[in-house]
């Protein structure tokens, strides 16, 4: 399909070979977003060759790949940056320039600059079929619970703000407490940016939720519930993690009834977001205590199933298992296959941009660990590849923090405040 200019800064195009990217040297062309996922089909162009190309051509050069009919709002709003952050006109690409003029009018959709009925009468001007763009904004109108995540680069995590539309009732869901470990440094820049987004959006915060303890990032947890008055909940075996660390750390003084949380949540506990019910499944196998938190048509399920790129959670902490998480896995999949599925990392595999939204429709259709696997086979493959993994970083840091639901350690006499690393207590951790 010849290249058609979507807007002033915008043009969209089917795949390009070589000669294409080099006609491109010289243009008024700043960049180019390729939008298509590699190995849709024979000779097409990987994304790394496709970069080394464009920047010999002198072109900035991003990829954002994604499918039609699996486009979320991070898909869309990754495109919207990496648009943005080439500073002129666009060279926009993926098999034939349709993914790309829809991934703009979602945008603009989103951001109010164009009407939804627009949509079609849009796309006929231009040649292009958006019928897709208008069903994915006549679905996203109708979501309950509506679900924004917030991505951090730092460790990778992934926030939610989960509300009912109809009551405008929220809850916090696995928030982080900005941490730099080089530095001892302490901030508060995600909890405040979810703070802004819920007055933004004029939101009444209900509850404050920890899908478990985190080993790789502070809590924000009892900040939020500072600033908001809102009480905190997490499953209730977090207790039996506090006991197996109280050991580890030789800290006695570390209550280990899980008073630090306002509520536990049993297995099939039910819990109100405004006029929503929610409902809590018991996940363990990462950790002992993990829980999935089922909302309307979404659930929570952090550190169990990735994006079905990334596959599953490791399941090799101290109180860990790999059956475990087998089974909890398939108390997931067990639910609708139109449940929207949110984990709680992304590590952006193969040079993608970071996404953290599936169905258990798409999970038992592609995810590697999933597809045609058997309990043995994925016991097998999870203890194997966990075998392999260093420990993360802010383990030892990070548990002292959020096993008391984010409270950082009380000042010392100088007014300080100190963390306790207690050396050689994971033996046979990676290096």
């Amino acid at each position: 399909m010849a290249a058609i200019e979507i807007s002033p800064t915008l043009t969209a195009a089917g795949q390009p070979d070589a000669a294409t990217f080099a006609g491109l040297s010289g243009s008024s062309f700043a960049g180019v977003v390729n939008v298509r996922p590699d190995g849709e089909e024979g000779g097409q162009i990987d994304h790394e060759r496709a970069a080394l190309i464009a920047r010999e051509a002198g072109l900035g050069y991003a990829y954002v790949p994604v499918r039609s009919e699996t486009i979320t709002e991070a898909d869309i709003r990754a495109f919207q940056t990496e648009v943005a952050a080439m500073k002129g006109p666009v060279y926009a690409h993926c098999r034939s320039g349709t993914r790309v003029a829809i991934l703009h009018v979602l945008g603009e959709v989103l951001d109010g600059r164009m009407r939804a009925e627009d949509i079609a009468p849009f796309g006929a001007r231009l040649g292009f079929d958006l019928s897709a763009a208008k069903a994915w904004i006549d679905r996203d109108r109708t979501r309950t619970p509506r679900v924004k995540g917030f991505h951090d680069a730092r460790t990778g995590s992934i926030q939610y703000v989960v509300w009912d539309p109809a009551t405008h009732c929220c809850a916090i869901i696995d928030p982080v407490h900005d941490f730099d470990e080089k530095s001892g440094a302490t901030r508060t820049t995600h909890a405040d940016a979810i703070l802004a987004f819920v007055a933004e959006q004029g939101l009444t915060v209900e509850w404050i939720l920890d899908t478990h303890p985190h080993a790789d990032h502070f809590s924000a947890a009892q900040y939020l519930k500072q600033k908001t008055g809102a009480p905190m909940a997490i499953g209730a075996r977090v207790t039996e993690i506090q006991t197996l660390w109280r050991r580890l750390y030789n800290w006695p003084a570390l209550e280990t009834d899980g008073s630090q949380w306002d509520r536990l949540f049993e297995a099939g506990d039910r819990f109100k977001l405004g006029s929503l019910a929610g409902r809590v499944l018991f996940s363990p196998g990462h950790t002992l205590a993990s829980v999935t938190y089922v909302i309307g048509d979404a659930a929570f399920v952090h550190d169990t199933i990735f994006m079905p790129d990334s596959g599953t959670a490791r399941a090799d902490f101290p109180g860990g298992s790999a059956k475990a998480l087998w089974a909890s896995i398939q108390d997931i999949l067990a639910l609708l296959d139109d449940t929207r599925l949110f984990t709680g990392h992304d590590y952006e595999p193969n040079g993608r941009h970071a996404r953290w939204e599936s169905t258990v429709g798409e999970q038992k259709a592609s995810n590697g660990h999933l597809v045609d696997m058997t309990q043995e086979r994925f016991i097998a493959l999870r203890e194997a590849r966990d075998a392999t993994l260093p420990m993360p970083k802010l383990i030892l840091p990070s548990l002292q923090i959020n096993l008391r639901g984010g409270r950082l350690p009380e000042p010392e006499n100088d007014g300080r405040r100190y963390l306790k690393i207690p050396l050689n207590a994971l033996p046979g951790a990676v290096w």
